[in-house]
């Protein structure tokens, strides 16, 4: 489908102008992948070729990708997951060594901090973009300290230039986590081109999507062999040529290495992915464009920043409600948008409130403030391509109409 823009339609709740209508019959669902008959063509191409593992789709992706990032190297991985576990991996994480990595944040990316018995460092995140706050930055480094993951929550690019110059100054290697932030750009630089090592997902729900799926990417030459290297077991880096008519049976383990490889059956769908990803990106910005027209007008809403000096990827969109201003919580709010057909989410339930981190690490809620007042008050909503206006209109009568039965 084309985007298009929203009209404006009858009807109000607090000062803005919305459409007056029922609730949905059908379920929305709060994410879809959105596919089309190139993937599905690409798809049953692979399985007609008879190559199905790493081989030269595989190879084609991560040129491309690397191309279109404005990186020198990128490993295709099985999971973005899999992307952190190399690049740690690729600086030589060591037993008891830190991590610095933001508190609001899935598990993967401090569990892979884990893999090596390091310990993560957990900082809080700034009120306004959910990411790693600068501030708290550099009273986290101690002597231990040996790498800074930084998380671009919902696809906005966290401030790289002030967590750059801290972890120069230190000497320490930044690992950018761009689960969410493909294609996104921090003044005019792609996410990808920028930290020391990017980790980026092709999960089923992501911007571009292989089902499962991940791309590193570094401008390192050493970090990109290592990482492609023990992303197949460690034995040599062409061993996917085997089978072909350039390769050998013979191949050596050089490492102790892992089994993160990406198929040609996934590298497939995501070369359409990747040839349309402006497109998938400017629907989604217009998505966001009308959520935010929408909920800026009222006091009881407060929208997602999107700074000047950086392109937001879009992969969430988190309303937080102001629920000062409400009768009702954050998880009554969701149950009622549930009962309109509206499907949503939470991102991200900090890691210091669940029971492993809990405990393990001896941490109470109150030791992240920031981190547990963004997430007793935010919702994600269904933002991605396939959406229809009608559905965007949908959602947002939906929000209306919890607004003006609960505010107070």
């Amino acid at each position: 489908m084309e985007g298009k823009s929203f009209p404006t339609r009858g009807g109000s709740v607090g000062t803005s102008t919305i459409d007056v209508r029922k609730p949905r019959a059908t379920y929305l669902p709060f994410a879809v992948p959105h596919i089309t008959q190139a993937e599905i063509d690409e798809v049953v191409d692979t399985l007609r070729n008879g190559w199905l593992t790493t081989g030269p789709k595989t190879k084609r992706f991560e040129c491309e990708f690397a191309r279109k990032v404005n990186a020198p190297y990128a490993v295709a991985v099985n999971s973005a997951t899999a992307a952190m576990h190399l690049a740690l991996d690729a600086i030589g994480l060591q037993p008891g060594d830190e991590v610095i990595v933001p508190v609001y944040t899935f598990t993967a990316s401090a569990e892979v901090i884990i893999y090596f018995r390091a310990r993560p460092i957990f900082v809080d995140v700034d009120p306004v973009t959910c990411n790693l706050n600068p501030a708290q930055l550099e009273k986290c480094i101690t002597p231990r300290t040996r790498a800074i993951i930084v998380v671009h929550i919902a696809g906005l690019p966290a401030e790289m230039d002030s967590i750059l110059s801290i972890a120069r100054a230190h000497n320490l290697p930044v690992i950018e986590d761009a689960a969410h932030a493909f294609p996104a750009r921090y003044r005019g630089r792609m996410i990808g081109s920028m930290g020391d090592l990017t980790a980026f997902s092709f999960y089923a729900t992501k911007t571009l999507s292989t089902g499962e799926g991940g791309m590193l990417t570094t401008a390192n030459a050493e970090y990109a062999e290592r990482a492609s290297m023990q992303s197949l077991h460690g034995i040599s880096r062409d061993a996917w040529k085997r089978y072909g008519a350039e390769g050998s049976w013979y191949y050596e383990v050089i490492q102790a290495g892992y089994k993160y490889n990406m198929t040609d059956i996934a590298a497939a769908l995501g070369l359409h992915q990747l040839a349309r990803c402006d497109w998938l990106l400017e629907r989604r910005q217009t998505i966001a464009k009308r959520y935010t027209e929408v909920f800026s007008q009222w006091p009881e809403l407060g929208t997602p920043p999107d700074p000047p000096h950086i392109e937001h990827a879009w992969h969430l969109y988190m309303l937080r409600l102001q629920l000062e201003r409400l009768t009702i919580t954050r998880d009554a709010f969701i149950q009622e948008l549930a009962r309109a057909n509206i499907g949503t989410s939470v991102h991200f339930i900090p890691l210091h409130l669940h029971p492993f981190y809990r405990e393990t690490y001896q941490l109470v809620p109150g030791d992240f403030p920031v981190a547990l007042d963004i997430y007793q008050r935010v919702i994600s909503l269904p933002i991605y391509p396939g959406m229809s206006d009608d559905d965007v209109e949908d959602v947002i009568a939906a929000i209306g109409r919890i607004i003006e039965t609960f505010k107070k």
